[in-house]
């Protein structure tokens, strides 16, 4: 299949198309967020790196349809569409929820014989680390308050009655996601691990990021930041050099 006649669809969005690069990277959003959150990113690393966006159900364009509350389900779907796309490297790149979406997505390439070169996995505790959490149980306004907390949404958006009740059916059915799964004991992967976190984040402990050290036989590297869950907004220059870093490195080998 061509570069011009490959079909994104619904689910991979690629802002910036990169037809000349030897490395790919896919972005996994966080719990309510959107593929357009990585439009900087794309922008930032387009055209040496192609970068790829992955857009859940529920939300923007695609709000009329069903959100899917289950990471193992979503990894299915995402694995499917990521089919024709396996030509290059792959660097997988998931932040909070994203980033255990992002584990099983490598687990599944690993199973189907093509091995993500890297995980990047930020703002969210190992996938063998189980906190009691039921936010998604909660009405909405505690639910607004949580992602009010979390500084993870647009100010216009929380003050915005409409746009939120647009949102909030995403917001819940994700933080269902992230707040029942749990992890299927397996091979650890064969990939190298990156763990990101912020050393004020109330949602993951710098000790439950160092655990995803347990997940993998090849390398690991922990990165702390200044700042709370969603840190890596303080500290793009440094997290896109740390990706071109390592995309880079697969492009050569």
């Amino acid at each position: 299949m061509t570069d011009e006649s490959r079909e994104t669809g619904l689910w991979i969005r690629r802002f910036h198309p990169a037809p000349e690069a030897r490395t790919r990277l896919v972005c996994f959003p966080h719990a309510g967020g959107s593929a357009t959150y990585y439009f900087p990113v794309s922008r930032a690393l387009s055209p040496a790196i192609d970068v790829l966006a992955i857009q859940y159900p529920g939300r923007q364009d695609r709000r009329h349809e069903p959100c899917v509350d289950d990471i193992e389900k979503l990894a299915d779907l995402v694995v499917g569409e990521l089919d024709s796309w396996r030509d290059l490297p792959l660097t997988l790149f998931g932040h909070s929820m994203g980033a255990t979406l992002a584990f099983e997505v490598a687990r599944r390439l690993e199973a189907a014989g093509t091995s993500p070169v890297t995980l990047f996995a930020s703002g969210r505790r190992a996938p063998s680390r189980v906190r009691d959490e039921r936010v998604h149980q909660a009405t909405d306004d505690r639910l607004i308050a949580d992602i009010a907390q979390l500084s993870g949404t647009d100010s216009a958006v929380l003050g915005d009655p409409e746009l939120l009740r647009m949102v909030l059916p995403a917001v819940r059915s994700d933080y269902k996601a992230a707040e029942t799964y749990r992890f299927r004991p397996g091979p650890p992967l064969g990939l190298d691990v990156v763990a990101l976190v912020g050393d004020a984040d109330q949602q993951v402990t710098v000790d439950e990021a160092e655990a995803w050290r347990e997940h993998t036989t090849a390398s690991f590297e922990l990165k702390v930041f200044s700042g709370g869950h969603f840190f890596l907004d303080s500290h793009v220059a440094a997290i896109l050099d740390l990706i071109r870093a390592r995309t880079n490195a697969s492009a050569v080998g």
